[in-house]
């Protein structure tokens, strides 16, 4: 092991550390990072402490992947608010000791109105996916979403598979659509009728509606999700990096 790692932090708390300081002042954007083995053999790491360490660093918007040719060096120029500060259901939910859970309630083929052909950047009438999705938290109601996909950016995604992994997870490996930069809003309101069932409250009860908009590494919106979450329940967290 290299001796500018010490016992007093996690090993791969320090790599992200340092990998960190080689991309903002040594590696230009879109640059190719050596493979795990690679950064395992040249600091002295198990394959274990190198990988965490690159999921922190893609988490943090300082890399992404692209599915079957490796992982690249982010343009941290273009990034108006780090991927960090977007909200992931599945990895708070870890976060707080829970088991997450997604059930899809419909899927279905639409053609884009007014409205959505200026949230997602497309032509009026140009087909878009629509989910509506219902969140879990061991297995109690937190939050419904109705999310609209390009149909050009995932062509022939369907529901099967989306019920194999993560939505972000599936744009990334299946489609090598990086998220780069996620723009939310939030409003807290009161939960209208259509929506009462499916989170398990009553009548009246406070709600927290969310709106996100995520584009990738071209700038170019790849999602626009509309989501209410149970006020009693739901925890929104953000951090925000100073670049």
């Amino acid at each position: 092991m290299v001796a500018m790692f010490n016992s007093k932090q996690p090993l791969y708390d320090q790599l992200v550390d340092l990998l960190k300081e080689k991309i903002e002042t040594e590696l230009e954007p879109n640059t190719k990072l050596e493979s795990e083995r690679e950064l395992s053999n040249r600091y002295g790491l198990s394959r274990t402490t190198v990988r965490l360490a690159l999921q922190e660093l893609e988490k943090m918007g300082y890399i992404y992947r692209r599915h079957g040719k490796g992982t690249y060096v982010s343009d941290l120029s273009k990034s108006a608010k780090n991927i960090t500060s977007a909200y992931s259901f599945t990895e708070q939910t870890k976060a707080l000791g829970k088991t997450p859970k997604t059930v899809i309630l419909e899927f279905e083929t639409i053609e884009a109105n007014k409205y959505f052909a200026n949230k997602l950047q497309v032509s009026l009438g140009e087909p878009l996916y629509k989910m509506k999705r219902l969140r879990l938290a061991d297995d109690e109601p937190m939050m419904l979403e109705r999310t609209y996909l390009p149909v050009k950016k995932f062509w022939n995604l369907t529901q099967a598979l989306l019920e194999t992994k993560p939505l972000y997870d599936l744009f990334s490996q299946d489609y090598q659509q990086v998220v780069h930069i996620a723009d939310e809003e939030f409003y807290a309101s009161i939960v209208r009728n259509k929506d009462m069932a499916y989170l398990e409250i009553k009548e009246g009860s406070a709600v927290l509606n969310l709106v996100r908009t995520t584009y990738n590494i071209d700038n170019e919106v790849i999602e626009y999700t509309l989501s209410v979450a149970r006020a009693d329940q739901f925890h929104y967290q953000v951090r925000h990096i100073k670049n």
